[in-house]
């Protein structure tokens, strides 16, 4: 896989996300089902040129949603929080 189609989107607008990025320099990131730890610390690194500390991923259940009268899941989805080493940052974080 490419590492664009790795890593789908940083998650930046959650509280829990900020917080992370600024008392422990982790980011969180929407990444593909299929992606392990080793692919997704190469993919952050070769996209951001940053040195990766450590991984962690979680499965995100999708949740029942009302559609119309009807009762609809959302997909399935996998969240990684993503250490960096000290010093490092990702500067598409910083403008928002």
């Amino acid at each position: 896989m490419r590492p664009e189609d790795i890593i789908k989107r940083p998650l930046i607008l959650t509280e829990k996300g900020n917080s992370l990025r600024e008392a422990h320099n982790q980011y969180l990131f929407e990444v593909a089902r299929g992606a392990n730890k080793h692919e997704i610390r190469g993919a952050i690194e070769k996209l951001w040129k940053v040195s990766v500390i450590k991984v962690h991923t979680l499965n995100v259940r999708g949740r029942m949603r009302r559609m119309g009268r009807g009762h609809a899941k959302t997909q399935n989805w996998k969240k990684a929080i993503v250490s960096l080493k000290t010093g490092d940052s990702i500067d598409f974080f910083e403008g928002s």
